[in-house]
C-alpha cells in the first residue's frame, strides 16, 4: 500500500473544508468561561491549602 503525498495533501484539504469552525463570539465566550473556572479553581485550592497549613501548624505547634 503506497500513499502519494499529493493525494495526502488533497485529502487533508478536503477534510479541512468540512470542519465546522466556531464563531468569534463562541470562541470568546468559551475562553472567558475557561479563564473564569481556572481562576475560581486556583482561589479555591489556595484557600484550602491555607486552611490545611494553618491546621497543621496549630496541630504541631509550628510557626508563629
Amino acid at each position: 500500500m503506497s500513499a502519494s503525498p499529493v493525494k495526502f495533501f488533497r485529502d487533508v484539504e478536503a477534510e479541512a473544508r468540512r470542519v465546522t469552525w466556531p464563531s468569534r463570539k463562541a470562541t470568546l465566550v468559551t475562553t472567558g468561561a475557561v479563564l473564569a473556572m481556572a481562576s475560581l479553581a486556583s482561589i479555591f485550592f489556595f484557600v484550602v491549602d491555607q486552611v490545611i497549613g494553618l491546621g497543621v501548624r496549630e496541630l504541631f505547634g509550628l510557626g508563629g
